[in-house]
């Protein structure tokens, strides 16, 4: 899966981190030329001078929000490096980590779980990242503030099953489930079936009891259309997919809580961060405008509609003033 890693594989790709650099382009890159002058960010042009190297993992938000960062730091007056798109999640951050790289957008709940080891979450976003801010000073990373785009797990249900059932909350499915058990049938990845932080600790956290039978195992994306369908009254999706909006689904609300934050926020090599701290103000516009819906909309555009994600990242910067044409 894209963002969650075993202590296995952790391990592995510990190991293979200098490959990994050395594979996915980080002694190379390319120059980012967008004719791009300050809109509301930028002003003064703060960052005028400074060589500065953006990464990214390789999934689409990623790419869009590796784009966003570099357009806004050369609208700032930075020349920027763009080597986005590092395959898995190890790669990107040792590069940030290293100084083969200076920044990316990471998770708060992948730096918490994956990175450093914890195996609970913290409830509280905020309190979530202040946690991953602190045990990450030691490794030379600096966490600005966090945006409310929270690509974490949830429920989906197509709009015919919402009215049918009017299960806005995940109490609202354990109720359904003990009332009606015919009607919840789940639509999950076989990873997601199997995690603590997945189905099995919903159930656990919300008193949930669903026969094995009504669950059926699959691939993400068909998760997605067979939650569209109706085939499945719920699909595990990311709170943050494109398809959400493209396939008109609803979303059932974590009113308990339970599942990890994963709030996205700019993860920056600590000693670029002191060369250049004007960083902290270009991005911190931006990272406040962030949030589930503008991610599905962006999302939905390069994995719904096939458009390219520095387009799309262009975009959006401009529509909403952040920059302005050059």
């Amino acid at each position: 899966m894209r963002r969650r890693t075993s202590a296995i594989g952790l391990a592995a790709a510990a190991v293979l981190v200098p490959s990994l650099l050395a594979g996915c382009g980080l002694t190379s890159g390319s120059p980012m030329v967008d004719d791009v002058k300050p809109g509301t960010v930028g002003k003064g042009r703060p960052l005028e001078g400074a060589d500065l190297t953006v990464t990214s993992k390789e999934f689409t938000e990623q790419l869009i929000l590796g784009q966003i960062t570099g357009i806004a730091l050369q609208a700032a007056g930075a020349k920027v490096l763009d080597r986005t798109g590092i395959q898995g999640s190890i790669g990107a951050r040792e590069a940030v980590k290293s100084g083969d790289a200076d920044l990316m957008y990471e998770y708060t709940g992948t730096a918490w779980i994956t990175y450093q080891g914890n195996t609970e979450p913290i409830d509280d976003p905020r309190k979530q990242w202040e946690a991953v801010r602190e045990a990450d000073k030691k490794n030379g990373l600096t966490w600005l503030p966090p945006s409310e785009l929270n690509n974490t797990y949830a429920l989906a249900m197509n709009q015919a099953n919402a009215k049918k059932y009017k299960t806005r909350t995940l109490s609202d499915v354990a109720a359904l489930a003990k009332s009606d058990p015919k009607a919840v049938t789940l639509c999950v990845e076989s990873e997601f079936a199997s995690r603590n932080d997945g189905l099995p600790g919903m159930q656990k956290a919300y008193g949930m009891s669903i026969p094995p039978a009504n669950i059926t195992k699959m691939d993400t994306g068909i998760i997605y259309t067979q939650a569209a369908k109706g085939t499945c009254t719920y699909g595990e999706v990311f709170t943050t997919d494109g398809r959400i909006k493209a396939m008109d689904l609803t979303v059932v609300e974590d009113d308990k809580r339970f599942f990890p934050n994963y709030n996205a926020a700019p993860e920056i090599n600590t000693d670029s961060l002191k060369e250049f701290p004007e960083i902290a103000e270009v991005l911190a516009p931006i990272t406040a405008k962030l949030n589930n819906d503008v991610a599905r909309e962006l999302n939905a555009r390069v994995d719904v509609g096939g458009e390219d994600p520095h387009s799309v990242a262009l975009d959006w910067m401009l529509a909403e003033g952040f920059v302005k044409e050059g």
